[in-house]
């Protein structure tokens, strides 16, 4: 996160930054996931720039719900953005010649699905224990996150389900994407099974312009789309409301306590994370100066040694800035 402020700050961002006491040792201190001030500031908030959330001291899901999907599911952030964009070939574990314009973008159903946390465990802890996760879908919740993706693709939106084995969510997911798609006969469309979808990223991911999926599938496939541009420390998200405006801009990449404080953590997601904020904003010229200064230092090599560089996170953050004041 420093090193997405010392970027956003670079690039002449006028915004007044507010830091909060929302991890693990405050969660263990308190046993609040998110303190009651804290979360009455930070619905007022214009946006949220967010690190990561785990902790190996903190063995408890509630911590996770209290943070993360709090934030998402109270604030209605329902759209979640993955894109995928590979900024310099050498990063792409694929052959050259299927990884040239890999440039798509996720767009996951973010507040519903298996992730709401309806269930239980029945004789917990016996040999007859019954575990059940719900899958939760709705009319609103599908239409308006397939309605999304129609309204940022440029040439093709590719709906991914698996509605031959989930058939009752799946033909709610058929039925929306059909009428949806009606309504756009200017956009191409496509439907792919998860598991095909799965098979032809890594055949060719440059097929794709926008895949609209659910929670689960959308969380799945874009780790493997991080992993195809470069890894997960390369990975930016947001989660967004376009009605309301809200947004919550974080790397894909959870925590990393077994090189906490070493200086070798790859920043790119938080900072890529920070231009998608930005973006969102309302400053395009901004985003689009962040995200060619990534472009250049990744081109240059200057990164951490996950992506073959030497780096420090700070030096990779300095390096990035500098082509921002040059």
């Amino acid at each position: 996160m420093p090193e997405a402020i010392k970027v956003l700050k670079a690039a002449g961002a006028d915004l007044e930054f507010q830091e909060y006491d929302v991890n693990a040792d405050q969660y263990i201190r308190t046993r609040e996931p998110i303190p009651a001030q804290t979360w009455s500031e930070l619905v007022k908030a214009d946006s949220i720039l967010f690190g990561a959330v785990g902790d190996p001291r903190v063995d408890d899901a509630a911590y996770l719900a209290g943070v993360l999907l709090r934030l998402r599911f109270e604030l209605d952030l329902y759209v979640n953005l993955r894109p995928a964009k590979l900024y310099d070939d050498r990063l792409s574990p694929l052959r050259r010649e299927d990884r040239r314009g890999i440039d798509l973008l996720i767009v996951r159903e973010n507040t519903e699905g298996l992730y709401v946390g309806m269930g239980g465990r029945f004789k917990k802890g016996t040999q007859e224990e019954v575990a059940i996760q719900e899958d939760l879908n709705t009319h609103l919740g599908v239409t308006r996150i397939i309605e999304y993706a129609f309204g940022v693709a440029e040439r093709e939106v590719v709906m991914v389900d698996k509605a031959n084995a989930m058939t009752y969510a799946g033909a709610l997911w058929q039925e929306r994407w059909k009428a949806v798609a009606k309504q756009h006969p200017q956009v191409k469309t496509r439907h792919l099974y998860v598991d095909a979808a799965a098979m032809q990223l890594v055949r060719d991911p440059t097929q794709f312009d926008v895949i609209v999926t659910g929670n689960l599938f959308g969380d799945i496939l874009s780790d493997l789309t991080a992993e195809l541009i470069g890894g997960m420390g390369i990975a930016p998200s947001g989660n967004i409301n376009p009605a309301t405006k809200r947004g919550l801009f974080e790397p894909v990449h959870g925590t990393a306590p077994d090189i906490a404080g070493k200086g070798i953590v790859n920043p790119v997601g938080a900072i890529l994370s920070a231009s998608m904020m930005v973006r969102h904003l309302g400053h395009k010229e901004m985003a689009d100066a962040i995200e060619g200064a990534v472009e250049s230092a990744l081109r240059a090599g200057e990164c951490t040694r996950d992506l073959g560089g030497s780096l420090s996170t700070s030096e990779v953050g300095d390096a990035v800035a500098k082509r921002l004041h040059d």
